[in-house]
């Protein structure tokens, strides 16, 4: 089984399913902090609404046909949390040991320094926000993403999980660095959970959090510099994670297991009856799907996350909690972004056997709450795992190559380019681009265009004529296709890599 993983795994496609991500960057002058979960204010005030609180709904913009200039009748909510979850009785922020809750109240610590927007997603603020790009220019938004202010109608909350981190239990973990400001409910009647990440400690802090001054060793190489530091508020439709229910397993924390499921089938897997006896082994079902089909699109497009925990994979496989992330240049298997990971455990090649060791345990987790037959029932799904990965993976790189239906040596031809793309250290995203962009009669001339620099790399491998005469070959048997329709389908999967000014 493993095997069969790792061969798949030397191929790659597009369309990562990352969570929305307002980029709101908030750059102090004296230092650095990156958050990306929720936030909270203790000693932080409260933006002051309009006490008309009772003409409009709660969390949704009284905008009707418009989007919201300003924050005054923009609100948030916690209390779809707070009712349903106990919440750590410990008001206080310290650093412990929590137990039996599933949040801890805890709230930002403003920067001392001014701070400024640095960055922000127009589609987040408007699409899903209800937000006009032009309150982005407030002082209440800034303070509101920088972690000095609440919204009216939010309780910050911090999350508590735990997790295996590089293969290992680390007991404990949560929200060290970030805080939930609460839930948006938008026109589209969606719920986005807005949370800030580098936004003071909380009581799962594992690491001295400064206020202003971050110190950074980028190399490791000794030579310590001041930098300036930043928030980040990110959002998504829940940060629930494998990792959540790791902890109340290995506490024994049970119905509190049942609440917390129960919770999220009913928010977020409609499919799913919440009263069905088996519903815990269709979550789990659908879980293992997702994550297959969510790891083979990183690969489609040569995305590693760096940091593949279980406290780091969503329960609703998207893609969150990336921070040492990469996109592979030179296509090589044994490429990691994250200069911590010695071992390679988390390499790109990797990712897909991970997927199934982090399903694993979530299963260890659930198994706790199955009956004997569930167990076995769930343990053949989990099975089933690298037939989902494959399919999907295999479906997204022959779209890459822009062929269609079934070919015996399709699987074949993928490797094969994958092989020379290796042997030559081809740039993957531009190699699969320009071969959406050269046409059929320059290929057969391999006559290949100056500017199409990582085809010219491939080119020089002794293999690659046979490999374009096996691929012309193959597109052949497109049935009803053109050479334009097929530059056409491939342009629209494989992503062009471009340089970002300054």
């Amino acid at each position: 089984m493993n095997q069969r993983i790792r061969l798949q795994f030397r191929c790659l496609t597009r369309s990562l399913r990352f969570p929305s991500l307002l980029f709101l960057g908030v750059a102090c002058h004296a230092g650095a902090r990156c958050l990306l979960q929720s936030v909270l204010g203790g000693s932080t005030g409260l933006l002051q609404h309009s006490s008309n609180e009772s003409e409009r709904e709660q969390g949704y913009c009284d905008t009707e046909d418009r989007l919201a200039p300003t924050l005054d009748f923009w609100t948030l909510s916690s209390e779809n949390l707070i009712a349903v979850f106990p919440v750590d009785p410990v008001k206080e922020n310290y650093v412990r040991k929590v137990e039996n809750c599933i949040f801890s109240i805890a709230f930002p610590t403003p920067f001392k320094s001014r701070v400024h927007l640095v960055a922000v997603s127009k589609n987040v603020l408007e699409d899903l926000l209800d937000l006009d790009v032009s309150v982005s220019e407030t002082d209440d938004f800034v303070q509101l993403v920088s972690g000095g202010k609440i919204v009216f109608g939010s309780v910050p909350l911090t999350h508590r999980y735990g997790g295996h981190q590089f293969g290992v239990w680390t007991d404990q973990l949560g929200d060290g660095r970030a805080h939930l400001i609460g839930i948006y409910t938008n026109r589209q009647g969606e719920k986005w959970e807005l949370q800030l990440k580098g936004s003071g400690k909380t009581p799962y802090s594992r690491l001295v959090v400064s206020d202003d001054d971050v110190w950074r060793d980028q190399f490791n190489s000794g030579n310590i510099k001041k930098e300036r530091g930043a928030v980040v508020l990110r959002v998504a439709k829940s940060w629930f994670r494998i990792g959540s229910l790791e902890i109340l397993a290995h506490y024994g924390e049970l119905d509190l297991m049942r609440i917390l499921l129960d919770f999220i089938i009913q928010e977020h897997f409609p499919l799913i009856d919440v009263n069905e006896p088996n519903r815990y082994v269709d979550f789990f079902s659908t879980v293992v799907s997702g994550t297959a089909q969510l790891i083979a699109l990183w690969m489609s497009v040569g995305f590693a996350h760096g940091v593949c925990n279980t406290d780091n994979f969503s329960l609703l496989s998207i893609t969150i909690d990336y921070g040492p992330f990469g996109f592979m240049e030179a296509y090589n298997p044994d490429f990691v972004p994250n200069t911590s990971d010695d071992e390679r455990r988390y390499k790109i090649g990797n990712q897909a056997n991970v997927g199934m060791f982090n399903l694993n345990k979530l299963l260890q987790a659930l198994n706790l709450l199955l009956d004997s037959s569930q167990k076995q029932l769930a343990a053949q799904i989990l099975g089933e795992y690298p037939d989902l990965y494959y399919t999907r993976f295999r479906k997204l790189f022959k779209a890459k190559l822009g062929l269609l239906g079934e070919e015996e040596e399709d699987d074949e031809l993928v490797a094969f380019l994958l092989h020379l793309m290796g042997e030559t250290e081809a740039d993957f995203t531009m190699t699969f681009r320009q071969l959406s962009e050269i046409t059929e009669s320059q290929l057969l001339q391999l006559n290949i265009p100056q500017q199409f620099w990582a085809l010219k790399t491939v080119s020089k491998h002794e293999l690659f004529p046979t490999w374009v005469s096996k691929y012309l070959s193959r597109l052949k048997s497109n049935i009803n296709d053109s050479d334009s329709k097929r530059r056409k389908r491939m342009i629209s999967v494989n992503p062009r890599a471009e340089e970002l000014d300054g």
